[in-house]
């Protein structure tokens, strides 16, 4: 009978509750909108990437554009702890809930 009790409590929290003056459901619908526009973007994102690269692998394999590692070092040790810093920064303001993550997939894969 506890566990009912728990259950009762947490329903009784979101269905009546605000956090910050807004109602408990609106806090919750945030996070999985965002999530839905982010699995959109990152979807897109992805497609232009795929293109882009098979573009890049033609003009190599043509010849007219030469990938070499050196070039590649130099800008990963340039540019790697700024983008790792930027990531973190991104990862820390997402709101990393279930909701979102719900809202990250179907947008995904309906995007």
């Amino acid at each position: 009978m506890i566990e009912m009790a728990v259950v009762d409590e947490l329903l009784r929290f979101i269905s009546e509750g605000s956090i910050l003056g807004l109602p408990s459901s609106v806090v919750m619908i945030i996070p999985f909108i965002l999530g839905l526009i982010v699995g959109f973007l990152v979807k897109r994102v992805l497609k232009i990437a795929v293109v882009v690269g098979l573009i890049i692998a033609a003009v190599a394999y043509l010849g007219l554009f030469n990938l070499s590692l050196e070039g590649l070092k130099d800008i990963v040790t340039q540019y790697g702890p700024q983008a790792a810093h930027y990531a973190v920064i991104l990862l820390g303001m997402l709101p990393l809930s279930l909701g979102f993550i719900i809202g990250l997939i179907i947008g995904f894969l309906f995007g």
